[in-house]
């Protein structure tokens, strides 16, 4: 990859990398095989914080991609073990779906809407308004506000969806507080990924597919940088950020016979 440092450890976004729409990126398979066989450490990484890693390798699977769920790291995990780090036994009013209820509830935390600690707001496809409000008036009483990533839409079937990001820009808003995203491109997320793996941010690659949060994230946290034009960035948007890829390449399928 014309650098002198040898790649030691590999980091690939899910969405636009390896699936896109719940289908397999040709290749994809191949990628995530090659890195098994040859005992390299990785992990994927995706913001979004519905699923639990287990409901993701069965995703994963269904799609052709076979890989061990300690392989599998979410913005969920990130803010666990944010909080974790923050406030252990903490307590915490959570928007959100079992993803982020389960790894809060694996780090001791107690889920109330009763002078919680935190209000951490997640992705969830139901959005309640009770909930919203009920998080507003936590904040404005004094609950710290945390959400898992800062992605105003998401992806589906019929067209892009209000995520995260969007709600809680209504949260802030209402409350005149802003919340502390963790997940990409907050390097924090990716430092915590390393961590896990006990790997070195500067013989690690990310393969991502959107410049502003893959790899934006890759690069504030040390790592070379690789974008793939499968998902939702083409090759002649990159010119408008400041900031460039280590490599840009057509596919992950492009990336198997360097591992």
């Amino acid at each position: 990859m014309g650098d002198p440092k040898a790649i030691d450890c590999w980091m690939t976004d899910m969405d636009g990398v390896l699936v896109h729409e719940g289908r397999l990126i040709p290749g994809a398979d191949a990628f995530v095989s090659r890195l098994r066989e040859v005992g390299k450490p990785f992990l994927v990484l995706t913001n979004n914080s519905i699923y639990t890693p287990r409901d993701l390798q069965f995703r994963l699977r269904t799609s052709g991609i076979d890989l061990p769920v300690e392989s599998i790291w979410t913005s969920a995990l990130a803010t666990a073990t944010f909080l974790d780090d923050q406030r252990p036994q903490g307590s915490a009013y959570v928007v959100g779906e079992a993803g982020l209820t389960t790894a809060l509830h694996e780090i001791g935390y107690v889920l109330t809407d009763n002078s919680p600690d935190y209000v951490v707001l997640g992705e969830t496809r139901t959005y309640s308004f009770e909930a919203v409000t009920t998080a507003i008036r936590l904040i404005a009483a004094g609950a710290r506000f945390v959400a898992t990533n800062p992605d105003a839409t998401g992806p589906s079937k019929d067209g892009v969806l209000p995520a995260t990001g969007a709600v809680a820009a209504l949260i802030s808003r209402a409350t005149g507080v802003s919340p502390y995203f963790v997940g990409k491109p907050n390097p924090l997320m990716m430092r915590a990924a390393l961590n896990r793996v006990q790997a070195h941010s500067e013989t690690t690659v990310m393969v991502g597919d959107r410049m502003d949060t893959d790899i934006v994230a890759g690069l504030e946290a040390g790592m070379r940088t690789i974008l793939v034009l499968t998902g939702i960035m083409q090759a002649d948007e990159i010119d408008r950020f400041p900031y460039r890829p280590f490599r840009v390449v057509p596919s992950i399928a492009d990336l198997v016979d360097e591992i």
